[in-house]
């Protein structure tokens, strides 16, 4: 990836303050999803959510997108309530969702379209935003002319395209295989390096925290709440070496050490 132009600044400081988030059950009763979860991401900070299955993850980021309203609490964007989707937060999925008859230079416009962007303005941005993530010379082919690593590439310059200071990304690289993931990772940190915008991560991948990020968030098995806040004291600029030492050593243990479920260790001694 080529970094983008970034045309909004540094990033922007999400707060997250005592959430509660429920769901109806199949029978009534209400799911609780997370419970009381507070935290702050700091402009400019990367921060990965790990957790177990159910632990909340995904959606504590559609809270923050603005995708979902808690039963409780609050989520603020540079200390304004987020009530509904806004530009300034960028969400990319696990699945590319790209529209399959739209090449991807299309399927990166299509949200400026719908924002009313002027088309002179709307061209500027799609060219940055596929030179930014490496598509600028397949910016003609249809999503099934793409392989899975560049689906992903022009879904995360779908997302840049509308310039957002925070940056949401729900394992956006977990279909993928090892190689590309890891590539993909380290070019995201170049990325993020450039364009100083808020990035949180959400992984199942210790390894993958690590190498990303400043902090490492871990939520409790449902319902989710926060039971360690721990940062890595890896040196940036990171390179794919680095990737050998986040697998071992006191911050991947101590995050492992959080993940143990309780009740599961004491079943099976």
């Amino acid at each position: 990836m080529t970094p983008a132009e970034p045309s909004t600044g540094a990033g922007a400081q999400v707060d997250v303050r005592d959430v509660v988030v429920s769901f109806a059950g199949a029978r009534g009763e209400r799911f609780v999803a997370l419970d009381r979860v507070r935290l702050t991401v700091r402009p400019g900070e990367i921060v990965s959510l790990i957790g177990p299955n159910g632990s909340g993850k995904s959606t504590l980021l559609r809270v923050i997108a603005g995708l979902l309203r808690p039963d409780r609490g609050d989520a603020l964007l540079d200390g304004k309530p987020i009530e509904e989707p806004s530009p300034r937060i960028g969400l990319v999925f696990q699945e590319p969702r790209l529209l399959p008859w739209r090449s991807a230079e299309a399927n990166v416009a299509y949200p400026l379209e719908l924002a009313g962007v002027a088309p002179y303005e709307r061209t500027a941005r799609v060219q940055r935003a596929l030179a930014a993530v490496g598509l600028d010379r397949a910016r003609t082919l249809l999503p099934r002319e793409l392989s899975g690593g560049m689906r992903q590439r022009a879904a995360l310059a779908r997302t840049l395209a509308l310039e957002p200071r925070v940056l949401l990304l729900d394992e956006p690289f977990s279909a993928l295989d090892e190689l590309t993931r890891e590539r993909l990772n380290g070019e995201l940190l170049a990325l993020a390096a450039e364009t100083q915008m808020t990035l949180l991560v959400v992984t199942h991948s210790v390894q993958e925290a690590i190498f990303l990020s400043d902090r490492v968030i871990v939520l409790s098995a449902s319902p989710g709440r926060v039971v360690a806040d721990i940062r890595v004291e890896l040196a940036r600029p990171r390179s794919l070496a680095t990737l050998d030492a986040a697998l071992v050593g006191e911050t991947a243990a101590r995050i492992r050490a959080h993940l143990v479920d309780p009740v599961a260790d004491g079943a099976a001694a």
